[in-house]
């Protein structure tokens, strides 16, 4: 116990100093700026009285709402406090020292985490060149695999991968394992397909969901695992609790304003083209992104550039080991990205001019060399 108390701990969120000012830009973290929608607000405010209650008709309500929505029976859905919480549990439920995870590198990390405090071998096979996931070296990687494991899209790329690819995922899986479809930034783009209608058919497929990003609901948590009940029985042996009322009522509000979704698609999709698109004419490329996030490649080790980015209050995503020069940056409001154009530039100017410096002595006469010691 104390064990796994300690590596939840690890991972509390620990804010770099200075992010609490009230000029910082925090595009380091796949928020959404905006924050909750009014009418998710105006919920919150509504509930908040009762918030000593469980209010099981209203968590029930919801349940029926999104299931609807969703296409797939009421018992096809279980509730928690965001999509990292089941996506442990399946890790948890389905792998072992004997059943492996099979996943993508660069993805989400958390299901590393649980399937290793799970004794679980975890593969970790690169993206393909358009930064889709590799489904056919996954599928074959190991044939006792317990999970395959595909964020769609991708984090912290923002890339897709094809329904095709999810389908022949399932189709050649290993017998006796899940496909486990992560789909917490899904609704940011408009060619992702989800897995979902895979769960209705009885499949054996979990799908991930959660209102911490496009719905702007990531520090009230709440999120679903989608799946045949057999295989929630399965994530329900590690826990079963209620909802928070404040959470079930901004979801509920959420799901009902028809407006919201295509809305902020459409506004990520206007700034992150814009971001992109600026950093690509500077001869830096990115990952191609249909999420909140991407991948930019700034051509020194990431672990500078953040750094050098927080000392102009502009707070950018971490790296990923297996790309160490890159860095993963959220889209944030439009001037906030403006914000992180003209810190870029500073920063990578001043880089350059560093490195420039540094590369005088190696390049220049003796008596430069003389000049430039002294």
């Amino acid at each position: 116990w104390s064990h796994a108390y300690a590596a939840r701990a690890q991972q509390r969120p620990t804010p770099p100093p200075g992010a609490d000012a009230a000029d910082a830009v925090m595009i380091n973290a796949n928020e959404h700026p905006l924050g909750p929608s009014v009418g998710a607000r105006q919920a919150i405010t509504d509930i908040a009285a009762k918030g000593g209650r469980y209010l099981g008709g209203l968590q029930n309500e919801l349940v029926e709402v999104y299931a609807a929505q969703l296409g797939v029976r009421v018992d096809h859905l279980m509730g928690y406090a965001g999509s990292t919480e089941p996506l442990d549990y399946t890790m948890l439920a389905f792998t072992s020292p004997t059943a492996s995870l099979v996943t993508a590198d660069p993805t989400f990390e958390s299901g590393w985490r649980a399937a290793t405090r799970n004794g679980a071998t975890v593969h970790k096979l690169p993206l393909r060149a358009d930064h889709s996931h590799d489904v056919e070296a996954m599928c074959a990687k190991d044939p006792k695999a317990g999970v395959i494991y595909i964020c769609n899209p991708n984090n912290p790329t923002g890339s897709v991968t094809l329904r095709r690819d999810l389908e022949y995922a399932l189709a050649n899986k290993p017998k006796g394992g899940v496909l486990v479809v992560d789909e917490a930034y899904i609704h940011f783009s408009e060619s992702a397909v989800s897995a979902i209608d895979m769960v209705a058919a009885g499949e054996d497929v979990v799908v991930l969901r959660t209102f911490s990003k496009l719905y702007g609901m990531a520090g009230i948590r709440l999120g679903f695992a989608v799946a045949r009940p057999e295989l929630l029985e399965r994530l329900k042996f590690y826990s079963v609790n209620s909802l928070p009322v404040t959470a079930a009522a901004a979801g509920l509000a959420s799901l009902r304003d028809t407006e919201l979704v295509p809305k902020r698609r459409r506004e990520t999709a206007r700034i992150r083209t814009d971001v992109m698109g600026w950093l690509a004419a500077k001869g830096y490329s990115c990952t191609a992104s249909e999420s909140n996030c991407f991948m930019v490649d700034v051509k020194r080790p990431a672990s500078g550039f953040i750094a050098d980015m927080a000392a102009q209050r502009v707070f950018v995503g971490r790296a990923w080991p297996i790309w160490p020069n890159a860095s993963r940056i959220t889209i944030g409001t439009a001037e906030e990205m403006e914000r992180f154009k003209a810190a870029f530039e500073r920063v990578e100017a001043s880089a350059t001019a560093t490195a420039t410096a540094q590369a005088v002595p190696e390049q220049a006469g003796p008596w430069q060399r003389f000049f430039e010691v002294a």
